[in-house]
């Protein structure tokens, strides 16, 4: 359903994959007899509320239903668990100037990304 990598990617400011991921919410908080309908309908062609909403916006995270929500909110704090470190830490690290200066180039780069990485997923913490 996510293709082969199974992540999602998430921007600043929008869900780059947002169709990707709302799709992915219902069906993992469909019932069981929900999930037999959606597969012997092929999906959802005539659903009247994927033409309400067809996308799954920064904006539209917050009225996300509350299962969706849950599911969102548990698994971006699994990925956050799968650092090594904390956001606190990542930005101690770059507050300090002489620890900062001590890494190397490419160890300073990762920083940034995993900072930045961070960053955007304690965002979308804030957001469901």
């Amino acid at each position: 359903m996510v293709g082969e990598e199974g992540a999602f990617v998430l921007g600043w400011d929008e869900v780059l994959t947002e169709e990707e991921l709302s799709t992915t919410l219902k069906v993992l908080c469909m019932s069981e007899e929900e999930f037999k309908e959606y597969k012997e309908q092929d999906g959802w062609e005539d659903d009247s509320e994927e033409e309400e909403n067809p996308t799954l916006s920064y904006e539209t995270l917050s009225r996300l239903k509350s299962p969706c929500k849950k599911l969102l909110y548990d698994s971006v704090l699994l990925t956050l668990e799968s650092y090594g470190s904390d956001l606190k830490a990542e930005q101690d690290l770059l507050n300090n100037k002489e620890a900062y200066e001590k890494l190397s180039r490419r160890e300073q780069q990762a920083l940034h990304v995993r900072y930045g990485q961070k960053r955007i997923l304690h965002q979308l913490l804030e957001l469901v």
